[in-house]
């Protein structure tokens, strides 16, 4: 489905683009494409003063599953955000310690406050943050935009399981072009 409008309340979420989780290996798309495309949402929303939130993932949640545990202590920097990402003085500021970016954080009071209405999404894991915090973003009646271009995965089926059959059911979806072409 192609991109049909921004709301004029719209911010840009841009997900766990940190130090940590760009090294992890990618698919389809290579981190690189991801925090540059991202940079030039970021740079574009900024421009028309319009909130980008800048979520970091750190730690995680405690449940039990079938996947090991990371073993040993994460890097110092691991949860820094990359520096493409030039973060602003304004920008809204998140950190998450389960996968989607609304759950015990403030976010959804932040945007509430600025009369926020639609999101526009991107980020590193497609299938993992970005996507619950798409839900979670629907879920509590935002308007959901997913730039596809502007997101990865750690596994290339997962990544088209999720613009293919979860995010058409959540919002629209669209490249980092077509968002900023209804930006102008």
């Amino acid at each position: 489905m192609a991109l049909t409008t921004l709301d004029d309340n719209t911010a840009l979420i841009v997900i766990d683009l940190q130090n940590g989780i760009v090294a992890l290996p990618v698919a389809p798309l290579e981190a690189h494409e991801v925090i540059e495309r991202s940079a030039r949402l970021a740079d574009a929303f900024r421009g028309q003063k319009r909130p980008v939130v800048l979520v970091n993932v750190a730690g995680g949640a405690p449940g039990r599953n079938e996947q090991p545990k990371h073993g040993g202590d994460l890097p110092a920097d691991w949860a820094t955000l990359v520096p493409d990402l030039a973060q602003q003085r304004g920008d809204i500021a998140i950190t998450k310690k389960t996968w989607g970016a609304f759950h015990n954080t403030d976010l959804h009071e932040q945007l509430q406050q600025r009369g926020i209405t639609q999101v526009v999404i991107c980020g590193i894991a497609t299938s993992i943050g970005v996507e619950s915090t798409a839900r979670q973003a629907y879920e509590l009646g935002y308007n959901v935009t997913l730039a596809t271009d502007a997101m990865t995965c750690l596994n290339a089926e997962t990544h088209k399981n999720s613009i293919e059959r979860i995010f058409p059911r959540l919002g629209e979806t669209g490249t980092t072009d077509d968002v900023l072409a209804l930006l102008k």
